[in-house]
């Protein structure tokens, strides 16, 4: 299926990666999750480019960008905003905070305390805020970014599950390989390269593309298999607890935003299979004594799991 749309797609990725090098499944992933509607956790060591790949894909798409900088005394007010008494008015006017935005940049959410974290959850779920008993509306699209530190670096707080919940996936970048990180010292710094970047879609295009992944379609046999991989989780042979029927709901979307991603209008069990770790790894805790970390797990489950 090659059609205008795909070739944008296509396009996009392949800006991105002039600046995230040696990365494109990442990147892959993180259109992915934005064509799918949902919002993207990426937990990795400081400086291995997370700022940077949420910079260049706001000015890829032309999407109004902002940075919030979360640490331990930020609070809920510095997110979202706040009403100001200003006397040429005699009344309090509404001053917004950098939620306002179509992508908002959540640098290492987990250096934040709990009650601003949580200041996130109805933004993420409900596309709005709540603030001095107004409910207000966020741009659309809306899509959070959240970079984290791991969890056993001084000063954070460990993300609870209703948050983690929030996040359609979660991702590592990694280091990146010895030929990447050559062309990286030896080129322009990230951030000017990323300043200098056109967008090469529109918003209006990015909403097209988002009702794209709805139309793609999913046959009995993959939601028969979809409904497979769910089961297991809740077998307790894998996971503690298994994954809730709105995590199965974005694990379809996901997997439908990968197939639109391959130029094709079906989901295929490949799709549902590149995508599981990053959609359900950050939802599961493996069972005691299993000997592998959460995203391991996962692919040990999906190799026991047969196709219908």
């Amino acid at each position: 299926m090659t059609s205008p749309l795909s070739l944008q797609l296509t396009k996009l990725v392949d800006q991105v990666s002039t600046i995230i090098v040696g990365k494109r499944p990442q990147i892959e992933d993180c259109v992915a999750c934005l064509l799918a509607g949902g919002h993207l956790l990426i937990e990795d060591l400081p400086g291995v480019g997370k700022t940077t790949l949420a910079h260049a894909l706001a000015v890829s798409l032309g999407l109004r960008f902002s940075r919030t900088q979360f640490t331990a005394d930020l609070m809920p007010s510095d997110l979202l905003g706040v009403s100001i008494f200003e006397r040429s008015k005699e009344e309090f006017v509404f001053h917004p905070g950098p939620v306002f935005a179509h992508v908002l940049l959540a640098d290492e959410i987990n250096r934040a305390g709990p009650k601003t974290q949580s200041a996130l959850l109805e933004a993420m779920e409900e596309h709005q805020v709540t603030v001095d008993g107004l409910t207000r509306a966020l741009p659309s699209p809306f899509f959070v970014i959240a970079t984290q530190n791991p969890s056993d670096q001084l000063g954070t707080y460990p993300l609870p599950e209703s948050q983690l919940d929030r996040f359609l996936m979660c991702i590592t970048l990694g280091y990146p390989d010895q030929a990447s990180e050559r062309e990286l010292l030896a080129g322009q710094d990230r951030r000017e390269a990323t300043l200098a970047l056109g967008s090469v879609m529109s918003v209006a295009d990015l909403l097209v593309a988002q009702r794209a992944v709805l139309a793609v379609h999913v046959s009995e046999a993959l939601l028969d298999y979809l409904q497979m991989l769910i089961a297991a989780t809740r077998s307790g042979r894998w996971f503690v607890e298994g994954l809730s029927p709105r995590a199965g709901i974005a694990v379809l979307r996901a997997a439908k935003a990968h197939a639109l991603l391959a130029r094709r209008d079906y989901v295929s069990p490949e799709d549902v299979q590149a995508i599981l770790a990053q959609t359900i790894a950050h939802r599961l805790i493996p069972v005691a004594g299993a000997g592998r970390g959460r995203r391991e797990q996962v692919r040990a489950m999906v190799e026991a799991t047969p196709l219908p």
